[in-house]
């Protein structure tokens, strides 16, 4: 074994899923319980996404032989993920849970944010000391995702706050301001996902309005990602909450350097729009922000990659991802393979290290 394949990993998107729809009965109460009842069980498994995936969202290879779905075999997940890839830490995300945030009614939103968040800490982050989890919100009500991060974050598993990047609104506006003051307060990163956009009661998922399939619909997703980054900065989020820090994650990374050089230019002469920035937004960016690498793009030629990082902070700003057991999973000894090892290193481990407070 040479020396790159010797490196730690750690995984920032990995994905527990459920054995069942009524996985969460026993940590909600009757009221809820009843409500889950009438909604078939209650978990949001997509929030009702109207595009179906053609060839599934799961590795084919990812079955558990134990017969439980994909995803939902801790035991599996070691063997399959954690021991062959030198993974120190799998942070768990569970992509059906953040769908909640879909939901019109936002009182039963949040009670399934609890009692996933009880369940986690019950049944997951025990299986194994690799595993570290990012507590649950519904952005319905940040009031109340704002007393759920005061709840859940001080377990010493938990690491981060997860949400979909499905909105009615930029996250960088007022309303959500009380999730990031929680998160600032707690020391907890806050990560976006997608997943749902388009869904619930969510805004169309691109900027022109529904697409037709979910070639479309997956393709479009970073469109999502640049509405709440340049709502964030041009918000006054980062100059209000000068500790918080965000996570980009599955959104894709090289759409980044174009953007900032276009916020950077305008922002020169438009000002006066937001007299709150003290510096150029491309710096609020580089120390508040971090992009998981899957899925990264790739290009006919890797050196037109290599190329893209040179472009923005890539060395610093980006966390390693498998997607794990997703059908796009990226293998950590495959990826990167042009990059030098200290690059890899801070990639693949270091960063997220640092970000997430991890021995």
């Amino acid at each position: 074994m040479n020396q790159e394949e010797k490196l730690p990993v750690i995984d920032c998107d990995v994905h527990n899923g459920f054995r069942s729809n009524h996985d969460l009965f026993p940590y909600l109460d009757d009221t809820w319980k009843s409500q889950a009842l009438l909604r078939g069980g209650g978990l949001p498994l997509g929030g009702g996404l109207p595009y179906a995936s053609p060839i599934g969202n799961k590795r084919k290879d990812a079955n558990p032989p134990s017969g439980l779905p994909v995803g939902a075999d801790p035991d599996y997940m070691i063997k399959q993920l954690i021991e062959p890839f030198n993974v120190e830490y799998a942070i768990l995300c569970s992509d059906s849970m953040i769908a909640v945030s879909s939901f019109a009614d936002a009182d039963y939103a949040a009670a399934m944010c609890r009692a996933y968040n009880d369940y986690l800490i019950a049944e997951w982050l025990p299986k194994s000391p690799t595993f570290k989890g990012l507590l649950c919100i519904a952005t319905q009500d940040p009031i109340q995702a704002a007393r759920e991060i005061d709840r859940i974050a001080p377990h010493p598993d938990i690491v981060g706050v997860s949400i979909i990047g499905g909105s009615r609104m930029p996250y960088g506006q007022r309303f959500f301001h009380p999730i990031y003051e929680a998160c600032q307060r707690n020391g907890m990163p806050l990560v976006i996902h997608p997943g749902a956009e388009g869904s619930g009661i969510f805004n169309p998922p691109t900027a022109v309005g529904y697409v037709s399939n979910y070639l479309e619909w997956h393709s479009c997703l970073p469109q999502t990602y640049m509405a709440h980054l340049v709502s964030f900065v041009c918000e006054g989020v980062f100059e209000k909450y000068p500790d918080f820090k965000v996570v980009l994650s599955e959104g894709g990374v090289t759409w980044l350097p174009p953007l900032l050089w276009r916020l950077d230019k305008n922002f020169k002469a438009l000002r006066a729009s937001t007299p709150w920035l003290k510096r150029l937004p491309s710096e609020y960016v580089r120390d508040h922000c971090f992009m998981t690498t899957q899925p990264i793009e790739e290009p006919d030629n890797p050196k037109h990659l290599k190329m893209m990082f040179e472009m923005f902070d890539a060395e610093n700003m980006l966390l390693f991802s498998s997607d794990y057991p997703h059908w796009d999973f990226d293998d950590p000894t495959k990826i990167l393979k042009q990059f030098p090892l200290e690059t890899k290193r801070k990639i693949l481990s270091e960063n997220a290290r640092a970000l997430f407070k991890l021995p």
